[in-house]
């Protein structure tokens, strides 16, 4: 539950870096609270609008995370719009997003595996 909420408290933080662990923890918390939510909107309302209004919720932050991890791997954040290229795009992003990140620091911060934590 950590690596959410850090993720949210980051809100709209485009810099540094973000662990593997970190983003899927954090895809993974979004995948269940979207399927929960699914679950009420379509028992409850009968709508999808408690999905749609917490995807606009956490779109900034995702944005944020996903770039930060591709920042861990090496690559500009500008990589995430490989994503928009069908199919293949999205298989490199998700390999991307995937791969270990560089162990040394980089021209985005060190490597936050090893950073102390706050």
């Amino acid at each position: 539950m950590n690596f959410y909420l850090d993720v949210i408290k980051k809100y709209a933080v485009f810099t540094g870096r973000a662990r593997r662990q970190e983003y899927w923890m954090f895809f993974l918390f979004n995948i269940g609270i979207s399927i929960v939510l699914s679950i009420i909107d379509a028992v409850a309302l009968g709508t999808n609008v408690l999905g749609l209004l917490y995807a606009l919720a956490v779109f900034l932050p995702n944005l944020g995370v996903t770039i930060r991890r591709l920042h861990d791997t090496g690559r500009s954040g500008w990589w995430i719009l490989i994503g928009l290229i069908p199919l293949v795009g999205v298989i490199v992003l998700i390999v991307f997003l995937a791969t270990e990140g560089s162990q040394a620091g980089d021209k985005y911060g060190p490597n936050p595996k090893y950073a102390p934590t706050a």
